[in-house]
């Protein structure tokens, strides 16, 4: 195990040097951001940008992971384009030759899930959260056409194509080596997101649960309470030795929970501060959150993420 957690930081470490939103592309012969690596043995991930979606990304700036239980393979995100759903599908055929038996959708947002359409037309079963599936089908064809507008051609292919199985709390998986515990903890970053634990290897994929590397967006849906109160009852509980988060490099729970659940306690404080001095909206788009100005996509998402702060506590 020890050897596995060094593993792991080296990874971690290696990567980081070079997680920078400023890079488009990081594996020009592909249409995926980055070549997947092999976490834990059998564990995979493509690690996408740290930045917004663009034609040079082609969106891909989530974690599109993959386990290889033996018996199949299980994709997590179908991925923001049907071009990158194809691409992954080619790396996978190079690790192994067993076939992809499932895809499961992290929550229901256009990178987890446009590229469901490319393993919709394999025939391969997409499971969600009952809450991502009817945010796809609400707003599922909105989430596409805003993909097209950055990724033009590279759009092509791509349509809305909705989970065939949908859960509540939790979705037990037993295949080839492993049990896969698919779970949702309870609300957080946005409807339905999903957490994907492999008890026996201490490993969750964790979606937009945990951020480490670029700053978390604060959504008008997200209630940053509610995500706080998931974190301490159900996600920290994991106690997970090893984290692939919904962005950035695996890493592990010291570092999500820096940039994640201390960064919402850090929000919260200061926001609270300014309105015990009576400070009104249009300061607390700048209070002081220079201890996190590290971090990629702080220039477009920490004045926004103020304003929603201050807005959820206004009447508390």
């Amino acid at each position: 195990m020890m050897r596995f957690v060094g593993l792991l930081l080296s990874i971690s470490l290696a990567f980081s040097a070079h997680a920078s939103e400023d890079i488009p592309d990081q594996y020009p012969g592909s249409a995926l951001y980055s070549k997947p690596v092999e976490v834990i043995p059998h564990v995979w991930s493509a690690i996408g940008a740290t930045a917004p979606p663009t034609y040079e990304n082609s969106g891909h700036n989530n974690n599109l992971s993959f386990i290889v239980t033996g018996d199949g393979v299980i994709v997590i995100n179908g991925g923001a384009a049907y071009i990158l759903a194809k691409a992954l599908h080619r790396e996978i055929n190079v690790v192994t030759d067993q076939p992809v038996k499932l895809v499961i959708d992290e929550n229901g947002q256009g990178h987890a899930m446009l590229g469901n359409s490319y393993w919709a037309e394999q025939g391969v079963p997409i499971l969600a959260h009952v809450d991502a599936a009817h945010e796809i089908e609400e707003r599922g064809n909105q989430i596409l056409e805003g993909m097209k507008r950055y990724n033009r051609d590279k759009a092509e292919g791509t349509f809305v194509a909705p989970p065939t199985e949908t859960f509540e709390d939790k979705r037990v998986i037993e295949m080839g080596n492993f049990r896969i515990e698919v779970l949702h903890l309870g609300p957080a970053h946005g409807p339905g997101d999903t957490q994907v634990w492999l008890p026996e290897q201490s490993l969750v994929i964790a979606g937009d649960m945990a951020f480490h590397e670029r700053m978390l967006p604060i959504f008008e849906d997200t209630i940053v309470a509610d995500w706080l109160e998931t974190w301490e009852n159900g996600f920290e509980a994991l106690n997970a030795t090893y984290v692939i988060p919904g962005h950035g490099h695996p890493t592990n729970m010291a570092q999500v929970r820096r940039y994640t659940r201390d960064y919402l306690l850090y929000l919260r404080s200061k926001i609270g501060d300014h309105l015990e001095d009576g400070g009104d909206l249009a300061d607390a788009y700048y209070v002081d959150q220079s201890p996190y100005a590290h971090l990629d996509t702080f220039e477009e998402l920490a004045t926004k993420n103020a304003g929603r702060v201050y807005e959820q506590m206004e009447f508390e």
